[in-house]
């Protein structure tokens, strides 16, 4: 009996390696240990915000910072864990929006209130 191609991807119906996802996961373990860290340093973290405003931002600036650790910590997993890694890619948008809170919140914080009056910092 001829049978297709198996899930895993081998055109001989072979499992995949043993240990094939070894380097994905270390590298993911290794990302989770910097979101850990990352995500101490942020509560420690002090800041004295003038308005409300001021404090969502920072907390949308603080959960991105911690969050692109975890995003690429659970893409790397994914490609090691998921059956068909090539699928998976489209996780890389999570990183990619995380940054882009993280560029978009710093640059508002970093103008501040002082923006609307014409002021320079």
């Amino acid at each position: 009996m001829i049978q297709g191609p198996s899930p895993t991807g081998s055109p001989f119906g072979q499992p995949p390696a043993p240990g094939a996802g070894v380097p994905e996961i270390v590298i993911g373990a290794l990302l989770v240990l910097i979101g850990l860290w990352s995500l101490a340093k942020w509560m420690h973290t002090e800041f004295a915000a003038e308005s409300t405003r001021d404090r969502v931002l920072y907390a949308a600036h603080a959960t991105s910072r911690v969050g692109l650790w975890f995003g690429f910590a659970a893409f790397f997993f994914g490609l090691a864990l998921v059956d068909e890694p090539s699928g998976f890619t489209w996780f890389l948008v999570v990183p990619l929006a995380l940054a882009g809170v993280q560029l978009i919140t710093g640059v508002a914080l970093g103008q501040g209130h002082g923006r609307g009056n014409g002021s320079v910092r």
